[in-house]
């Protein structure tokens, strides 16, 4: 088969302003980037969410991610393409931003694969509309600016070892984790400790997707907790009065981007935290914009339920215009294979023993979603050395749990790769059995929280917390800030904070390792186990494979 670069330089993309038409939108609702993708403008915002109409909501999550690929773009894409034009229901996909520092590392892009991509694909993994470098020049333009007032004047006796904020770069590099800023003479500024964190993973761009509109950006950004001073005391932007300059690097960017599917289904992708160390979902306008146009939304969680899954319905469905109508779950028997073998060596054997014990892996994921009360369906993202007897196995062994399944083939087919599987969502949305039912309560105090999440969706034993999170804990309460909702910063390979701990452990410990506030986020932040909020490349980058001809035609991009 072809590469998927390959596929999507083939197809030939409709005109955006055919793709608006599908929803409605007209020419003067949009702000083109070339002919192929756009933004939605304000007046368009504004006047599509005063609208009544709602569609249904799928949310896309999947089993704990293995080496083996489990496919939940392409499924989420495929199934959209399937509804839009098998069915020939009012359809859009609302996805995440890709990272540039995964599409130049190890885990790749983020716009499916085979027959189910969104597209252009190269300007989507690589600079699409701006919307990160934006990100990007607003965090260090912030980080800029405090460093300067503290320089300058610093009238609020801010403690440079204390600054919360981090630089950021939407780049993996792992020598700017911890650095030193202002060495040398005092004419180069305050030496002390920073550190960057990728884009995706500042708190500028939970913000971005979070926010409902100008005013509110602007809200928010005032609202983020600088650090402390000398005597303790906390600092938020606002008293700095640096939010109206940062929300007007944003406010471009916080309108959503418009593009197409190979098969030219209206897809919204738009912004994109990641779902270890972030919310792991696209932007709160996206898919409240998506509501507002389609009769049907699918979405998509980043990593698996115990992740994106458990953050989209316990925090960012909060802030929808309305909860999900159902969740899929997707998986793959060389995925489910691998939680057993622990290796990708004899994935492509047929192994029932092995899949049956990974199982254990899905069977968990699925009473995740369950645990919310909204129905639930696995889709099988079948590979070519899937056997007739793993696929036959793995559906029965779902559905003896009292949840429909079905085998879709949409990376090699796109939409008609499982027509009856789109149906059956499309049923399941419309059983209107839906009634999210939270893993917590919204005054819940952080502990409370903490461990309802890790003892409900990850089945851990307990939490034990370090010093430094009780001290930390106890900063929160002073500020009254310790109701807010938690997001727990977590390996993606495992239900514990091991990511060694593969299937479905039980009987663990989660260690909570910190605690921050992410005040304009309004949520905080749990960092468990060993996560990094800057990656590091690998010894074989992407980057190594990825060329462009004297045509400007790019190649290696997957």
């Amino acid at each position: 088969m072809k590469s998927d670069i390959e596929i999507a330089q083939e197809t030939k993309e409709l005109p955006i302003n055919e793709i608006a038409a599908k929803v409605n939108l007209k020419a003067e609702d949009l702000e083109p980037y070339g002919y192929d993708k756009a933004k939605i403008n304000w007046p368009a915002i504004n006047r599509i969410r005063r609208g009544k109409k709602l569609g249904k909501l799928v949310l896309v999550t999947s089993i704990s991610p293995t080496p083996a690929g489990e496919g939940k773009s392409t499924i989420t894409i495929g199934l959209g393409d399937a509804i839009h034009n098998q069915l020939h229901q009012n359809t859009m996909i609302a996805l995440r931003e890709p990272s540039m520092g995964p599409v130049f590392g190890l885990k790749g892009g983020a716009t499916g694969g085979g027959r189910a991509q969104i597209i252009p694909m190269e300007d989507i993994n690589l600079h699409f509309t701006g919307d990160m470098h934006a990100l990007t020049a607003a965090i260090d333009t912030l980080a800029a600016l405090v460093d300067n007032y503290i320089y300058q004047d610093n009238s609020l006796n801010i403690d440079p070892e204390r600054i919360l904020l981090k630089r950021g770069l939407d780049v993996n590099d792992r020598a700017l984790r911890k650095i030193t800023v202002g060495q040398g003479s005092k004419f180069n500024g305050i030496e002390h400790q920073a550190s960057f964190a990728i884009t995706v993973a500042n708190e500028l761009m939970a913000i971005l997707c979070l926010a409902t509109d100008i005013d509110d950006l602007k809200s928010r950004i005032g609202d983020m907790l600088v650090g402390y001073t000398k005597d303790d005391q906390p600092v938020y932007v606002k008293q700095l009065g640096f939010q109206g300059a940062i929300a007007a690097l944003l406010s471009n960017a916080l309108k959503p981007n418009l593009v197409q599917t190979l098969e030219h289904t209206p897809a919204l992708v738009h912004g994109g935290p990641f779902a270890n160390i972030a919310h792991g979902a696209n932007s709160v306008i996206a898919t409240n914009l998506a509501l507002h146009l389609s009769d049907y939304v699918l979405t998509e969680a980043g990593f698996g339920s115990d992740l994106g899954g458990q953050k989209f319905m316990d925090f960012v469905s909060k802030h929808l215009d309305k909860t999900p109508d159902a969740a899929v779950v997707v998986a793959t028997v060389r995925a489910l294979k691998y939680q057993s073998l622990r290796s990708t060596d004899y994935l492509d054997e047929e192994n029932l023993d092995a899949l049956k014990e990974g199982f254990k892996n899905l069977e968990r994921h699925m009473n995740n979603m369950r645990s919310y009360n909204v129905p639930v369906m696995v889709l099988i993202n079948r590979f070519a050395s899937d056997t007739e007897q793993e696929l036959a196995l793995l559906k029965e062994l779902i559905e003896e749990q009292g949840v429909k399944a079905a085998v879709v083939t949409y990376h090699g087919e796109g939409s008609k790769g499982g027509v009856e599987a789109a149906q059956a969502v499309i049923d399941l949305a419309n059983s209107n059995t839906a009634d999210l039912t939270p893993t917590y309560a919204d005054d819940d105090d952080v502990k409370d929280k903490i461990e309802k999440v890790a003892t409900k969706i990850y089945h851990a034993a307990g939490v034990e917390y370090s010093d430094k999170a009780e001290k930390q804990i106890s900063e929160l309460r002073k500020l009254g800030k310790a109701n807010l909702p938690v997001i727990i910063a977590k390996t993606q390979y495992s239900f514990s904070d091991n990511k060694n701990e593969l299937g479905a452990p039980t009987n663990f410990k989660l260690h909570v390792k910190g605690i921050s506030l992410k005040n304009g986020a309004r949520f905080i932040v749990v960092t468990t186990g060993h996560v990094l909020d800057m990656p590091g490349l690998p010894k074989h980058p992407a980057a190594l494979d990825i060329d462009v001809d004297n045509n400007g035609k790019i190649s290696g991009l997957f």
